[in-house]
């Protein structure tokens, strides 16, 4: 039995087995979420590792960051020779268009980080000599994960470039700019880089669109879409940024974002409020109800307890009082911390 594997947060691993649990229960695929606290992985064992895949696209998780298919598990490799058995465990497979050496984001994986760069140099000509590697990274092929969990044991995977993330660790490096005015702009950043496809980015997100920013302040969100040329009504009591207003493409109202509500539609919705998770989701499904926006991209601050069954029913409350079909994708973003960021959108 080989399975999904899936990187998370650390300290996350019950939701992310819970919410893998229940898919695939859904989806009529047998097996069970094999996990510990911390481990900053989930695996769900099932005969059927593939077809999982198929029935929970990677866009479609919440709490996983990554998510591969398992080839072989290796639990007590020799420290003395781990390329051999990885080797004869890829035999008869495709070749694979690229390769890469990861560990969990965790207290226990990332001392793993030297041992991952220095076996990826020493592995990489010999899948180029078995034949089971290409001479340059080709995203047509399918990639291979090799995961180390610990210095002897180690997870033999597959990704397919279209259906996973496409950053190592499913972390995306993105870099705090000396201006950004707080480093919630980092979650909008890869709410936008995550959330979204490349096509749905350029045809979603255009120069001149007009969006709302509710409990702007200090500006991160606001700073963030403005980069984007977007123009922004920044809705907070607290004060912004001065360089923020100093963009010309926004204006700053003095007033409650989560009473307030824009004269005419907008194009986008964007809401960072520390609030009780079900009443934001109530509010936002006002935004969609009354057409107040086309797009949103909204947090939901989870609970210390109970966060996947939380997630649900946020989420569903959503859908049912939003009053019209919407995509809706939501991500435990690398930046997020307890909490979600949630997309909803009329997406065809």
């Amino acid at each position: 039995m080989t399975g999904l594997l899936c990187l998370c947060r650390q300290g996350f691993e019950p939701e992310l087995a819970g919410e893998l649990t229940e898919r695939a229960a859904y989806a009529g695929i047998a097996g069970y979420a094999r996990t510990q606290r911390n481990d900053g992985y989930v695996l769900f064992a099932t005969e059927e590792g593939a077809a999982l895949s198929k029935a929970l696209p990677w866009r479609s998780l919440i709490f996983a960051r990554q998510k591969m298919v398992v080839l072989a598990e290796l639990p007590q490799l020799d420290a003395a020779d781990r390329i051999t058995p990885i080797v004869a465990a890829l035999q008869g497979q495709q070749r694979f268009g690229d390769m890469w050496v990861e560990h969990p984001d965790s207290d226990e994986g990332k001392p793993l980080a030297g041992l991952a760069r220095a076996f990826g140099n020493a592995l990489r000509p010999a899948l180029r000599k078995a034949g089971l590697l290409t001479d340059k990274p080709n995203t047509a092929l399918p990639r291979l994960h090799i995961v180390f969990v610990g210095g002897r044991h180690a997870f033999v995977c597959v990704a397919d470039t279209r259906d996973s993330a496409p950053w190592a660790l499913g972390i995306p490096r993105l870099k705090l700019l000396p201006d950004a005015p707080s480093r919630s702009a980092l979650k909008l950043e890869e709410a936008l880089l995550t959330l979204l496809t490349p096509d749905e980015r350029e045809q979603l997100v255009k120069p001149g669109m007009r969006a709302a920013d509710l409990g702007a302040a200090p500006g991160g969100w606001t700073w963030v879409l403005t980069r984007q040329h977007l123009r922004v009504i920044s809705v907070d009591n607290g004060p912004l940024r001065e360089h923020v207003l100093e963009t010309g493409l926004v204006e700053h109202l003095r007033a409650d974002g989560f009473h307030w509500q824009p004269e005419t539609p907008l194009d986008w919705m964007v809401c960072d409020m520390v609030e009780q998770p079900r009443r934001v989701a109530e509010r936002m499904a006002t935004w969609f109800r009354q057409g107040w926006c086309k797009h949103a991209i909204f947090n939901l601050k989870l609970p210390m307890k109970k966060r996947w069954d939380e997630t649900r029913l946020c989420l569903d409350l959503f859908q049912e009082q939003a009053g019209k079909p919407l995509v809706l994708r939501a991500k435990q973003l690398y930046h997020d911390r307890e909490e979600i960021t949630v997309l909803a959108s009329p997406l065809r």
